[in-house]
Parts: C-alpha cells; structure tokens; sequence
C-alpha cells in the first residue's frame, strides 16, 4: 500500500529521535563523561531492540503498541528493524567516532534532509527520476543540509562575516550535503538511517582532516 503524505509525515516524526539523541548525549556527556554519554545510548539502544523483539516476533502479546507500529512502520518493515533502531545505531556511531560537529550535522542532515526530501517529493513532486524519488524531493534534501552545514559549522559567524566567506569549511559542507543527499538518493533496500550519518560524517571527517581544519 503506498504510503499517503499524512502517514509518510507521521513516520517521518519519529526522524526526531535525532534530538533526544543529542540532547540525551550532551546532558550525559556534560554530567558525566562522552564515554558515560554513549553507555546510556547503548542502553536506549538496547530498550529498542527489545520493543522491535515483541513487535517482530510475538506481535499479537502487545495489541497498543502495534497499532502504534502499523502507524509508523513501512510495509517492507513489518518483520525487519524499524528504521528509528538504525537510525539510533548511526547516530551513536558518528557521536562515537567523528569530531562533535561532524557528528551533530551528519544525524541532523540524516534527519532533516530525509524529511525534506520525502515530505517535498511526495507533495510537489513533478520530475519523478524513479517511482519514488522526485527531483524537487532530492533539491530540497541538498538545501536543507546545507542549512544545517551552515548553522552547526558557521553559526558564530552571525556577527562575523569573514567566517562566511571561508571556503574551506563551505568546500566541508558541500561534500557532507551531497553525500548525503547521494545516499539518499540512491538507496533503495539498504536503511539509509545507518548509511547516512557514517558516510555523511565519514566525508566530512576525511575533508577536515585533508583540509587541516578545526570547527
């Protein structure tokens, strides 16, 4: 059954995990210590493994929470993991090995840019390149990321206009936008909430180390 714009919205608001993330991982991190931050992640983890265990292999124990899951699930994840527990699993990853902005704009851009591609494609979408993936979608999704690459990057350069200009930590950007906007893309069976944060933030972690930058 495909996917109506409502359901596809409210699917895509489970894309806001992404803050609880950082928001989980910084409190923890600040209280305690990054390693103490990403233990209780793994925790979060574990919690949802165990939820997706109850919905995959003895689905009729919980009836609440499946309707919740019918809600929110694709149809192709009906006996896989949801998309949130890969999601969960990039994002951890990134926090665990990229610099800390490298991290955040990787997990927003895996947030915000899928959304803004389905959200768009499905509703003004009118090049379509496959069954479901529309130019204006893809547009959108490249744009919104680079919004993010701007504010998590460049934010101090409100009052500072020659952080604007500085075309290293634009060339940075780019390649993590379009990285993740080509994941995106071009990801069909794979979870592109896995693959977007490692190798958006691989990207940008490879081309701040090449050009010997400091964000």
């Amino acid at each position: 059954m495909e996917l109506t714009f409502k359901k596809e919205l409210a699917r895509k608001f489970v894309h806001f995990l992404s803050l609880f993330i950082l928001l989980i991982y910084f409190v923890a991190a600040d209280y305690f210590n990054s390693q103490t931050a990403l233990l209780i992640l793994v925790l979060i983890l574990i919690i949802f493994l165990e939820l997706e265990y109850f919905r995959i292999e003895i689905p009729k124990k919980i009836p609440i929470l499946n309707k919740i899951w019918r809600y929110v699930r694709r149809d192709k994840e009906k006996d896989k993991l949801g998309g949130d527990v890969f999601f969960l699993i990039g994002g951890i990853l990134a926090l665990a090995i990229f610099d800390t902005r490298i991290a955040i704009a990787a997990i927003l851009m895996t947030t915000f840019g899928d959304m803004a591609a389905a959200l768009i494609g499905k509703r003004f979408g009118k090049i379509w390149l496959s069954e479901d993936r529309a130019l204006e979608g893809i547009t959108a999704e490249f744009f919104v990321d680079l919004v993010i690459g701007y504010f998590v990057f460049l934010r101090s350069s409100l009052f500072n206009f020659s952080l604007v200009f500085n075309w290293q930590i634009w060339i940075l950007i780019i390649i993590m936008a379009v990285t993740a906007t080509f994941v995106e893309t071009i990801v069909r069976k794979l979870d592109d909430n896995l693959l977007i944060p490692i190798f958006s933030g691989f990207s940008g972690q490879l081309a701040l180390i090449l050009l010997n930058l400091k964000v």
